[in-house]
């Protein structure tokens, strides 16, 4: 399996670390699905592995962010005008000095919040000031405005102009009919219910209940609480209704309180697995750690099975075995 492409954007919780433990937790007839529908796409980083290796005839992609969506879109529809964009921004930004770049970073700041700019130049500011911002964070205030401060980095990396290119591809494949593979969608998470069906894998990486008090939240101005996460429940049983597999990661909150039953509760009727990661648990540098996470599936994981298989085998074997030595000692 090919494991090439890169997310093009820094994004908190991004799910680079925990790939490989999403892949072998995919369900065992994933083979046998023809579509994919991520409802919070961020980054795009469980997505761009599932296209790069072909899993899928059909890809659903959404998330609520608009900005976001206008990259995606960007990067399919005018990826050379987009490089084109963010280099001369790379280039004043790296020949400015540290006084100079934060004015840039403001200004570049305002004029995206105040959305006065065409697709194009919405798209390479998205980027300039996800490279740019302090620790790669996307947040917006009450009024929708990305209000992340500038994060003074001496050389930051802006992009990948062959990744960019070779996304943008993978974006504009069509089908033999000549339809794109790769629907992009602006909408909330609750309103892909008419996209899915039982030929549907569907990865739902939600913005994290936070794992400390007044932790981060506020991805867009709607504020993902406890009452989102809820409704996601809500999303997730409905889709497991329709005879889809789901796989939904979160935090897991046993990390700061061991008797903080959250999502161990709000998904008892569903498998619940806690995997390792690489995380800061709160703004102090020493505190970042390995920490759980969790994956939620309504499915048992292909290795699961073919461990379970491996147990039924073993426990076989040690029964034969057992009746043999007991005929021959005449027991």
């Amino acid at each position: 399996m090919n494991f090439n492409l890169k997310p093009f954007l820094k994004w908190a919780g991004g799910k680079s670390q925990l790939l490989d433990d999403i892949i072998e937790n995919l369900p065992a007839n994933i083979n046998l699905l023809n579509k994919y529908v991520e409802p919070f796409v961020g980054a795009g980083s469980v997505f761009l592995y599932f296209i790069e290796n072909n899993y899928f005839d059909e890809y659903i992609i959404n998330d609520i962010n608009p900005k976001l969506i206008n990259l995606y879109k960007v990067i399919k529809d005018n990826v050379e005008a987009l490089i084109s964009e963010t280099l001369e921004l790379k280039t004043r930004y790296l020949e400015a000095d540290i006084e100079e770049r934060e004015k840039l970073y403001y200004e570049i700041r305002y004029s995206f919040n105040e959305e006065n700019c065409d697709d194009i130049k919405s798209a390479a500011y998205f980027i300039f000031l996800n490279k740019t911002c302090f620790n790669g964070l996307y947040r917006e205030n009450s009024k929708g405005e990305f209000n992340v401060p500038f994060g003074k980095y001496s050389n930051p990396s802006f992009f990948d102009e062959f990744q960019l290119r070779k996304i943008s591809k993978l974006l504009g494949i069509r089908n033999e009919v000549g339809n794109y593979k790769v629907k992009i969608l602006n909408k909330s998470f609750n309103e892909l219910e008419p996209f899915i069906d039982d030929n549907t894998f569907v990865y739902c990486d939600p913005p994290y209940r936070p794992v400390t008090a007044g932790g981060f939240t506020s991805y867009n101005k709607s504020n993902f609480n406890d009452e989102s996460q809820i409704l996601l429940r809500d999303f997730y049983k409905v889709v497991h209704k329709k005879g889809a597999k789901i796989m939904l990661s979160n935090s897991d909150p046993k990390n700061l309180d061991k008797n903080d039953n959250f999502f161990d509760d709000l998904y008892s009727d569903f498998y619940i697995k806690r995997v390792y990661a690489k995380r800061s648990i709160n703004s102090v540098g020493s505190a970042r750690g390995q920490i759980t996470e969790l994956l939620i599936t309504n499915y048992k994981a292909k290795k699961d099975l073919e461990l379970n298989k491996i147990n039924e085998e073993v426990a076989l074997h040690a029964d034969d075995m057992n009746k043999e030595i007991n005929f021959y000692i005449g027991i």
